[in-house]
């Protein structure tokens, strides 16, 4: 079972996958910390407070905090657009001739794939009878 975890973990995808979310995690962090630090007291001058966090409004009791919406919403915009400014550029790197590995991929004969899964299964039904007489 160890072995087959350090396979799966050494693909390059789940990789690439846990660099994307370590790097996703930092950037919310960072955005946060701008939205806080630097938009709230911006806005806060405009609108004659100090601290948007403190804004907010009670009805029977329950706190309705519109601040921390506000935030929220703020982070959501610059995400979104700090995602369509890449997703944008990709886009025009792909349109100027740039292409991507998986642009150029060819169709092939439906026997030749039929025949590599056949080919595939084997190996896996052949590994797993290792895995098994290894245990023993």
């Amino acid at each position: 079972m160890f072995k087959e975890f350090q396979q799966f973990i050494s693909r390059g995808s789940v990789v690439d996958l846990a660099v994307g979310v370590i790097i996703g995690a930092a950037f919310n962090t960072l955005v946060t910390a701008l939205t806080t630090y630097i938009l709230n007291p911006l806005i806060g001058l405009l609108i004659g407070r100090i601290d948007l966090t403190d804004m907010k409004f009670t009805v029977f009791g329950a706190n309705f905090l519109i601040g921390d919406f506000i935030n929220a919403i703020i982070n959501f915009l610059i995400i979104m657009f700090v995602v369509f400014v890449v997703v944008r550029g990709m886009n025009r790197m792909r349109r100027d001739g740039t292409t991507s590995k998986f642009d150029n991929v060819q169709e092939t004969d439906p026997q030749l794939e039929y025949l590599q899964q056949i080919r595939d299964l084997l190996r896996y039904q052949s590994q797993q009878q290792n895995n098994h007489r290894d245990r023993y």
